[in-house]
């Protein structure tokens, strides 16, 4: 696998599903690539993923034929820049609630003039087989962000978060907006209020020319909103898939 891929779906309207990894395993995540999955996630933020895992993670997910992605810990935007170095295609930026926000998540993800990132994707280059002078001409389009919308705050700011420039598209995290929506006495995430905003999102991101995505943890969510005109899905997770392999394979043996 060379160059870049995952921004090139998206853009075309294609469906991609990732598959979401937190046990900090870079061989997890190579064979869920190897599955078929066209993206594999790995999480820094509550997953046990630190920097030389997902290091590691990222180059065996492109071993695998797929495009990596990382969700970076809440705030932690020097660390998108350096992940983005060692080859990923794309951030997932959790609590994304204002245009603070999103202007410090742009400046550490996109080169000038969008941003400010700073240069060094030694690693990057050699992974994607992109030459650096061709990266850095590439990279702003070809790199996704993903601004997380899961507070009230962030919805009332969803329409100028992703008006603005270098932010790529929006990604739902359905479990915090059920917290938040009913100031911390439910946890659903797929409640009459997580199901309003969903629709107040997609309207903003259809609006701004922008791709939706959310973590659904099932195929069959993922699949309904697709037909509300989502794109990009968390499936299922690398403990879910391995929970559910050893209980099968469990009940065919007794």
């Amino acid at each position: 696998m060379t160059g870049f891929s995952l921004a090139d779906r998206l853009r075309a309207g294609e469906t991609v599903p990732t598959g979401w990894c937190g046990m900090a395993s870079p061989l997890v995540a190579e064979l869920i690539a190897r599955e078929g999955y066209p993206c594999v996630t790995l999480d820094q933020q509550h997953g046990l993923y630190d920097m030389p895992t997902t290091f590691a993670g990222i180059a065996a997910i492109r071993a695998g034929g797929a495009a990596a992605v990382v969700r970076i810990p809440q705030g932690g935007f020097s660390v998108a820049s350096r992940v983005l170095d060692a080859g990923a295609e794309g951030i997932i930026a959790p609590m994304i609630n204002t245009i603070e926000d999103a202007k410090a998540f742009v400046a550490a993800t996109k080169f000038p003039p969008i941003g400010a990132r700073s240069w060094g994707p030694s690693r990057a280059s050699q992974l994607t087989g992109v030459h650096k002078g061709d990266y850095l001409k590439a990279a702003n389009d070809a790199v996704l962000t993903f601004a997380m919308i899961e507070t009230r705050t962030a919805i009332k700011n969803v329409d100028a978060i992703l008006a603005m420039p270098g932010i790529d598209a929006a990604f739902v995290g359905p479990s915090d907006l059920s917290i938040t929506l009913t100031d911390g006495r439910t946890l659903d995430p797929h409640s009459k209020e997580v199901d309003a905003a969903i629709d107040t999102i997609i309207a903003a991101a259809q609006k701004a020319g922008k791709i939706a995505g959310a973590y659904t943890a099932t195929p069959e969510r993922a699949l309904e909103l697709e037909q509300r005109g989502f794109r990009f899905f968390a499936i299922a997770s690398d403990t879910a898939f391995l929970q559910a392999g050893a209980s099968a394979a469990l009940k065919k043996f007794k």
